[in-house]
């Protein structure tokens, strides 16, 4: 039987594949060492119709390789402190750094996804990479570098929310609309100086950056300080996942070079 379809329509519906970054636990006691991921992550991408693929941290370039060739985007998620001194800062008191070989992988598979301009979503710590990557850099503890900004971790609650303001013409705008919007928020470290290339989409009312996306053509790339795949999420939290998933399908399968046209209608999906 013969199909109606194209090869690139039938990609276009297809379930994108989507490579979710896991987080690692050394062996403790009785307890052997594991790799995990919270449910929300994976759930939210079946959620938007794509289907996620987890991946454990990898030990070499050519793992990471191997893996970015099987997926067609990718979510970073969050976890553990990026560890300053990989970035040529001083550790400090209150950083408390996620398993170095997650780190290494992770900077490993960002690096590639951005040489890629593979579709990618950071979430927490996942923003921050995508923003020290590309180029920007962090304030270590918001206590101490804005004093004057309202709690963003409650070690009481995790599903701590605060509102937000969004820029209207950006991603993020377009999912939440106007009126109030409130967004589970849990870091201490925020953006500083943010990536060039990138531009901020969303802010607490203190100033804090939550959100930052891409203004390159050629890459989709959004990162998010709030977590919106958290259990306390909202409807409209999941549009954001649904967002990236249909970026995702709309990038051009099997080609690194866009047209100028191509670029163009990317740009308009995404």
């Amino acid at each position: 039987m013969t199909s109606n379809l194209a090869p690139e329509n039938v990609s276009t519906l297809a379930k994108p594949l989507i490579g979710l970054n896991a987080d690692f636990r050394e062996a403790a006691r009785s307890t052997p060492a594991f790799a995990y991921i919270a449910a929300g992550y994976f759930q939210s991408i079946i959620k938007a119709g794509g289907v996620p693929v987890l991946v454990p941290p990898q030990p070499d370039q050519e793992s990471v390789n191997r893996i970015l060739d099987a997926v067609e985007g990718f979510v970073l998620i969050g976890g553990g402190d990026l560890d300053p001194r990989n970035d040529g800062f001083m550790l400090h008191p209150s950083v408390r750094p996620m398993h170095t070989g997650r780190e290494m992988s992770d900077r490993m598979l960002m690096a590639e996804i951005a040489e890629r301009r593979m579709p990618v979503l950071g979430i927490g710590a996942g923003m921050q990479l995508l923003n020290i990557q590309q180029g920007g850099n962090l304030f270590l503890h918001i206590k101490e570098d804005l004093p004057n900004a309202v709690p963003h971790f409650d070690c009481q609650d995790v599903n701590h929310r605060h509102t937000l303001d969004v820029e209207s013409d950006s991603l993020i705008g377009r999912v939440y609309g106007d009126g109030e919007i409130r967004v589970t928020s849990r870091h201490h470290m925020a953006i500083d100086e943010v990536a060039p290339g990138f531009r901020v989409t969303a802010r607490c009312p203190d100033g804090v950056i939550e959100a930052i996306e891409s203004e390159m053509l050629d890459w989709f790339a959004i990162g998010t300080q709030f977590h919106p795949e958290s259990e306390a999420a909202s409807a409209l939290d999941i549009r954001i996942f649904e967002e990236f998933v249909d970026a995702v399908r709309a990038r051009p399968i099997g080609s690194d070079d866009m047209s100028t046209v191509e670029e163009e209608a990317y740009r308009l999906v995404a």
